[in-house]
């Protein structure tokens, strides 16, 4: 029925979403459907439709969507005084989101909102239900996450690869979805690349050879094939097609997709409400062997990757820095740098945290000699050696209740924080509901419940990496015997030594943490804290 000549004119945004999840969930809501049903609404009730506003394969919890967006702006600027959806999901799924625009946002800007299925329409005060049906589409929302990932994880079992693009060397099998064939166009630059690397080249080396001699990179074969990255390549420089990175080298030296397994889950979303990617840690990756043809022999990438571990960069002068790599600074993290003092007749060598040579003012030097780091660590080795060759037995015995202490302290501690953060994530979360019911109920205002929502939502965050941290940090703790056995069989290469090498060292240390002296540098008294970090057993008292 339409409305009465003198009424309200409204000027009406029809809005439209759909994501790839909606389809898997078998939704009868395609944008077509969608479409039909909001002109209908719209031509029955008088609306003057100004514009629709299409979000297909966007996720309901996510409001950064172009359409979304586009309305909004349109809303600002004067031109929309209605929005129309199917129901209240197609406006969003997250229930503190979805509810500052029904509730805050369109009634502060005039906009008459309607959502034709759940019966909503804020011209008629029918909202009263709207709190409750987003809490409800959010629900629907995390089980539907759910079930994507079960169904994506029993792809995974069977072998399936799932990506964007192949990986160089690879091409996806047009006769059967999710599994990778042998691209022979580009096979020989990854054996290339294995070939250089199990001879001795390092990351940086390989870059320049890739360079020198014109080779593509794996993202110029896309663009050339099927016009991916037509941002980068459209009109570049010649150079720009063979511009290859370490960390491309990096990527594919240490990639077991080239062994012919797949490797799933070494990266996960934050929440299914924040997509932001992270890293997870190795030993939670999932494998499924022999899912396709090899490139490289298990052989071949054992070599390399023993390569990899084994080798340090070497100075100008040719000279090894048997330390590259393994200094850290105790309060920044940062790598510490070797650097020359050549103010004297005698040169000598010291290190320094590297973040204070570029940002002074927000960590300290960290300064060691060379010669004194460089006895400290050899008369550890030797000590260790010495007594890896004197009683092995008794040693392991030792090493296994000093590791026990320091994994039990360590393991409480993280315990402890662990659980406060799991109690603040549980706070957060019932203050959020409450925060919500104080709003709707007007116990608060817009402003604060904007600035309170804000603030909570990057805790969430916050507190969610924090305590994936620690959860990975106490697993980490807890090292076992096999372990103690390999470093002691490690340990046993240092008796008697002499001098240290890189490949001792990458051997039998995993880092060292140089702390910051008390006392000046030429002081007798000056004293100054290092650590040694082992493989496999991390850090013990001698």
């Amino acid at each position: 029925m339409k409305q009465p000549y003198n009424t309200k004119v409204y000027n009406t945004a029809l809005y439209m979403r759909l994501s790839k999840d909606d389809e898997l969930q078998g939704e009868s809501g395609s944008i077509q459907t969608q479409r039909m049903m909001l002109r209908q609404y719209a031509s029955e009730h008088g609306m003057c439709v100004i514009d629709e506003y299409i979000d297909d394969g966007w996720s309901g919890t996510n409001f950064d969507r172009p359409s979304f967006q586009r309305m909004i702006d349109d809303i600002e600027d004067g031109k929309i005084n209605c929005v129309i959806t199917k129901d209240l999901s197609r406006l969003g799924r997250n229930y503190i989101l979805t509810g500052q625009y029904t509730e805050i946002y369109f009634p502060s800007k005039g906009v008459r909102y309607v959502a034709i299925n759940d019966n909503v329409d804020t011209a008629n005060g029918d909202r009263e239900l709207a709190p409750f049906l987003n809490i409800l589409n959010e629900m629907h929302a995390r089980q539907t996450s759910k079930k994507v990932k079960a169904a994506m994880h029993t792809l995974f079992v069977n072998g399936a690869h799932y990506g964007a693009y192949a990986p160089l060397g690879y091409k996806k099998d047009p006769n059967q979805v999710g599994h990778l064939i042998v691209d022979d166009e580009t096979k020989w630059i990854v054996e290339k690349m294995y070939d250089l690397a199990a001879n001795g080249a390092g990351m940086s080396k390989i870059t320049k050879i890739l360079t020198a001699e014109k080779i593509p990179t794996p993202g110029y074969w896309s663009f050339h094939r099927y016009g991916y990255f037509a941002h980068v390549y459209t009109d570049a420089p010649e150079e720009r097609k063979y511009a290859w990175s370490i960390t491309q080298v990096h990527w594919i030296l240490r990639d077991e997709t080239y062994l012919g397994h797949s490797v799933h889950y070494r990266e996960r979303a934050i929440s299914y409400k924040n997509k932001k990617r992270v890293h997870k840690p190795k030993e939670e990756w999932f494998y499924v062997h022999n899912t396709h043809e090899a490139i490289i022999s298990e052989e071949i990438f054992a070599q390399v990757q023993a390569q990899i571990a084994s080798r340090r960069r070497e100075r100008k002068t040719g000279e090894k820095q048997v330390f590259s790599g393994l200094l850290k600074c105790a309060d920044c993290g940062y790598s510490l740098s070797l650097g020359v003092n050549r103010q004297r007749d005698v040169h000598y060598k010291y290190y320094h945290c590297s973040k204070n040579s570029h940002y002074p003012e927000q960590c300290t030097m960290h300064y060691i000699r060379y010669e004194v780091l460089y006895d400290y660590v050899l008369h550890a080795l030797q000590y260790w050696g010495q007594r890896a060759h004197d009683d092995e037995d008794q040693l392991l015995k030792d090493l296994l209740k000093s590791t026990e202490k320091h994994r039990n302290s360590a393991g409480k501690q993280r315990g402890v924080e662990l659980r406060k953060a799991q109690r603040r994530k549980a706070e957060i979360d019932n203050l959020f509901s409450k925060m919500y019911e104080d709003w709707s109920s007007g116990r608060i205002t817009e402003y604060n419940f904007n600035m309170l929502s804000k603030k909570y939502q990057d805790e969430q965050i916050e507190l969610d990496a924090k305590i994936d941290q620690l959860q990975e940090s106490i697993n980490a703790t807890q090292s076992t015997g096999t372990d103690t056995k390999k470093w002691v069989a490690v340990i046993k290469q240092c008796f008697g030594i002499e001098e240290l090498t890189p490949e001792l060292l990458n051997a039998t240390i995993e880092k060292i943490v140089v702390h910051e002296a008390e006392g000046k540098r030429q002081r007798k008294n000056r004293v100054q804290e290092v650590e040694i970090y082992y493989r496999f057993i991390g850090k013990i008292d001698q």
